[in-house]
């Protein structure tokens, strides 16, 4: 048994199709099928049971991938640590951000771990806290930056980052433009620009609105705060947008009003996955992260 049997049979396990898994793993289907089963005979048990229409895996299976994974992430540790001795501050980092907070929250950070480290590429993909934290588990992502850290039973590892306070987000002609700070009782019959249900923002602002007696009317949900910023200036309705990208907004048709004390905040952490080997690159932008005025 070798490393790259593992790696087929983990594959063909991920895509329950042969096909499919041959063509990611860019061998042809006959040369897949022959390696998972001289597999199967070298360990005297099938890892599939192979119906019509439906591949599946036995139980010997499961517990082999169990198993598997184990070795291919120590594989993957082992491989990772020596290229990172040989190629120090060298290669990339994928990094998780979810779309309402885009770069405005740590530009500055980028810039200065690019300063300080220019050959390293740093790839920013733009998917929900829920996919962020999947594609950490499964090695998609290096990092990611959540707006509510998980449960410490996650497979995680967590450091807190910001807290954030939202304002009013308001168009010009609203009356409320003519306050200094706001309190939730003055925007009980606004219509509200709301983020997706499935942002953790969106449950947070309805509860403090429950909490100052009134459930808010929501006219749109958003996960883009470019899209929500355009529905204000259309007088469809007030937003609340954390402040950091308040501070952003170039636009004469809107006004950010502070609430008078910060009832509702954005929360921001970045997670990795713990009991796995973190690159040379990845240990300088956490602990950049850690140091730095976001």
């Amino acid at each position: 048994m070798d490393i790259r049997q593992i790696e087929y049979f983990a594959e063909v396990a991920k895509q329950l199709n042969f096909t499919r898994a041959a063509s990611i793993l860019h061998i042809s289907q006959p040369s897949l099928s022959k390696t998972i089963k001289n597999l199967e005979t070298e360990l005297g048990a099938p890892l599939f049971y192979r119906g019509a229409k439906q591949l599946d895996l036995t139980d010997a299976g499961k517990a082999f991938l169990v198993n598997a994974k184990t070795v291919l992430d120590a594989f993957e540790n082992l491989t990772s640590e020596l290229n990172d001795v040989i190629n120090i501050k060298k290669g990339e980092i994928k990094i998780g951000i979810p779309p309402i907070i885009g770069a405005a929250f740590f530009s500055k950070l980028i810039s200065k771990y690019k300063e300080s480290y220019p050959s390293i590429n740093l790839i920013l993909n733009e998917v929900g806290s829920n996919k962020i934290k999947h594609g950490v588990n499964e090695g998609e992502l290096d990092i990611g930056l959540i707006c509510n850290l998980p449960i410490q039973k996650e497979n995680f590892e967590t450091i807190k980052l910001l807290k954030d306070p939202l304002m009013l987000v308001v168009q010009k002609d609203n009356p409320l433009t003519e306050r200094e700070s706001i309190g939730f009782s003055h925007i009980e019959k606004e219509p509200f620009i709301m983020y997706r249900h499935d942002f953790s923002l969106h449950d947070r602002i309805i509860e403090a609105c429950e909490n100052h007696g009134f459930y808010p009317n929501i006219v749109c949900e958003s996960s883009q705060k470019d899209f929500m910023i355009e529905m204000v200036e259309a007088k469809l309705g007030v937003a609340l947008l954390p402040s950091k990208i308040c501070g952003q907004i170039n636009s004469d048709k809107i006004k950010a009003i502070p609430f008078t004390r910060p009832v509702v905040n954005l929360e921001l952490g970045m997670i990795w996955k713990k009991d796995k080997y973190v690159p040379h690159a990845v240990r300088e932008f956490i602990a950049m992260s850690e140091s730095f005025s976001i």
